[in-house]
């Protein structure tokens, strides 16, 4: 509790509306999934809930993730929150998002856009400027 500051529930809710700062809760999460160039950190079933503080939304995330390395459905260390209900990881590779946006603005093939990721280390702005620098 802040020292001098409300003492009560509904005393901190007016007071976080004051400073426009709004929280909900988001139900019924099934998975949370936060990726690292070598490593898939799995939340089943997390609790999450969204702040919003003069219109900039930050997500937390409450729950024990499997971590998994990058691109293999089994965990590395596992710390199961109970039955793992999660599907199997894909295999590893720029995602279909990343290769659709490379292929739209960089007016290429399929098979370039992925080469040209896989190069820029999955970074799609700059696998963009590659093909494009390319065709000057």
């Amino acid at each position: 509790m802040i020292p001098g500051g409300p003492h009560n529930q509904r005393q901190m809710q007016m007071m976080m509306r004051r400073l426009g700062m709004t929280t909900e809760e988001i139900p019924g999460v099934e998975e949370v999934i936060v990726r690292t160039k070598t490593k898939d950190h799995v939340f089943i079933a997390p609790e999450v809930t969204a702040m919003t503080v003069q219109g900039v939304r930050t997500y937390q995330v409450v729950g024990t993730p499997e971590i998994r390395p990058r691109g293999t459905g089994s965990p590395t260390t596992a710390h199961p929150a109970g039955p793992s209900t999660s599907a199997p990881v894909p295999p590893a590779g720029p995602p279909d998002e990343d290769i659709q946006l490379v292929m739209d603005q960089a007016q290429v093939s399929r098979t370039e856009a992925i080469e040209a990721l896989l190069q820029s280390d999955g970074a799609p702005a700059e696998a963009i400027m590659k093909l494009m620098t390319r065709r000057r």
